[in-house]
């Protein structure tokens, strides 16, 4: 082969990442029985140590369990308890301001989703939404609407109030089947 086609082979390897097997090369390998066999590994750069993302996690293939209604309900009042714990410890002593309900809002929306998924519920999906607003005398009505199966799809929810703020955290409960 010239050096000009190694060049090239060498820079798509390093582009696309992967190594060449001995199969591209007309190399055959032997396996015990004395019968030769193609050998198709490709190295990739994921592969490697030090490229592998420990919170990257595997897709999951479920099969059809034909399964109509969910073994374990969904536990509503323990998920209230929830909503009520992380709301109290973290609005009790603040005072209302834009900027930082923004982002509490966000971080108290991660540590319900958090606790929520710490129950191992099966095959329920789940929302959480979370409403921080000013208390200034004024009237609030938030509502919802959702396509989903009365009999097994659910939420909970739970709304605080202090000096300053209220805030509402409801969590939505839609059974996957």
């Amino acid at each position: 082969m010239s050096d000009l086609l190694k060049d090239k082979s060498q820079r798509r390897e390093k582009r696309t990442g992967k190594a060449p097997s001995e199969a591209s090369h007309g190399v055959r390998g032997k396996d015990t029985t004395g019968r030769t066999k193609d050998s198709i590994s490709t190295v990739s750069c994921i592969d490697e140590l030090g490229h592998h993302d420990d919170n990257a996690r595997m897709a999951v293939t479920m099969e059809n369990t034909h399964q109509m209604g969910p073994y374990k309900r969904f536990p509503v009042p323990a998920v209230t308890d929830i909503l009520k714990d992380v709301l109290t410890s973290y609005l009790q002593e603040e005072k209302y301001e834009a900027e930082w309900s923004q982002k509490m809002t966000k971080t108290i929306c991660e540590v319900i989703r958090a606790r929520v998924k710490d129950l191992m519920i099966p095959r329920y999906k789940t929302v959480v939404l979370v409403h921080i607003g000013q208390l200034t005398g004024q009237s609030m009505q938030i509502s919802s609407r959702c396509l989903w199966d009365a009999s097994n799809d659910t939420f909970a929810s739970y709304s605080f109030k202090n000096s300053s703020l209220f805030g509402v955290a409801t969590v939505y409960a839609v059974y996957f089947e």
